[in-house]
């Protein structure tokens, strides 16, 4: 009976370690997003920026802007450029191992797509938005 019990916990060690799950993508994409990531969106642009705002009002809502310009009037323009690229992936795979023998394998799919969202503020003289644009592709 000893001697099962010694070869029954031996294999246990072997196999369990092999069959630990690793984190799931959620847990992964949770540590990869920040506020930052989520401030410009063309929703927001179209909610919050309004005829009118101050520029450190348009300042706390997009936050800085990639390009700032000013025309020979002295009128400043903002431009928020943004592009990002989504990655989805399926991923499965299955291993284990039995003393010294193991198997494995695995099954992904990958798919990808980018998006740009260009928004120009013009401000009058003043430093008040007299205009907004924007400017949205996905491919």
């Amino acid at each position: 009976m000893r001697c099962f019990l010694s070869v029954f916990l031996g294999m246990s060690l072997l196999i369990l370690p092999n069959m630990a799950c690793g984190k799931k993508a959620s847990t992964h994409y949770k540590r990869l997003e920040t506020p930052e990531d989520q401030k410009l969106t063309l929703g927001k642009v179209q909610k919050e920026i309004k005829i009118g705002m101050s520029q450190a009002d348009v300042a706390t809502q997009l936050g800085s802007p990639n390009i700032v310009t000013k025309d020979k009037e002295g009128t400043e323009a903002w431009v928020y450029d943004k592009m990002a690229t989504e990655v989805l992936a399926s991923d499965s795979s299955h291993a284990g191992s039995f003393l010294f023998w193991g198997w494995g394998g695995s099954d992904s799919a990958t798919k990808r797509s980018q998006k740009t969202l260009t928004v120009v503020v013009k401000f009058d003289k003043a430093g008040a938005v007299k205009d907004v644009t924007y400017h949205s592709s996905s491919f």
